[in-house]
């Protein structure tokens, strides 16, 4: 299998699956109200913020598979904008250490099946959390989505095609 940008190797799917993660994650993210970060559905659930920070503690730990550490952090999060910037500029490392041809120490379906998965479906629990406080995030056919291998910050390109 051969990407749009050349690429035939496991590191190049999951460079473009964190590429996904980014304009994914950014759409869910984007335009959320301050108090966002502290909604909560039911007494013992995790707020928008714990869920980021969360997020971001998973890409911390992808790095560190990827190196072949197992080090893992559970962090308390930081004030909203600071948690988005935290996730971004964790992703960006993930990315930049699989571009860079060092020894990916873990084996790329494990980093997948594990902490990129999961952070994926930790953000459809965000895009989930935004509808059920009153601030949805519109659907998109993901298909039609330009995203590209190695566009891993907040600055995503406009969608393409979003459904009202």
């Amino acid at each position: 299998m051969t990407s749009d940008d050349g690429g035939d190797s496991a590191q190049d799917l999951l460079r473009h699956t964190l590429a996904t993660l980014a304009y994914r994650g950014g759409k869910a993210l984007r335009g959320a109200p301050a108090s966002f970060a502290e909604f909560r559905i039911a007494e013992g659930t995790r707020t928008p913020g714990a869920i980021l920070a969360h997020i971001g503690d998973l890409m911390d730990w992808a790095l560190a598979l990827a190196q072949g550490k197992n080090a893992w952090k559970d962090s308390q999060p930081l004030p909203w904008e600071r948690e988005v910037d935290r996730f971004f500029e964790a992703v960006r490392r993930v990315d930049a250490y699989l571009a860079s041809g060092a020894e990916l120490v873990c084996p790329p379906n494990v980093l997948f099946q594990g902490p990129i998965a999961d952070a994926l479906t930790h953000f459809g629990q965000i895009a989930m959390l935004r509808r059920l406080s009153g601030s949805p995030v519109k659907g998109e056919n993901y298909v039609k989505a330009d995203i590209a291998t190695g566009r891993v910050g907040s600055e995503q390109t406009t969608p393409n095609f979003e459904f009202d």
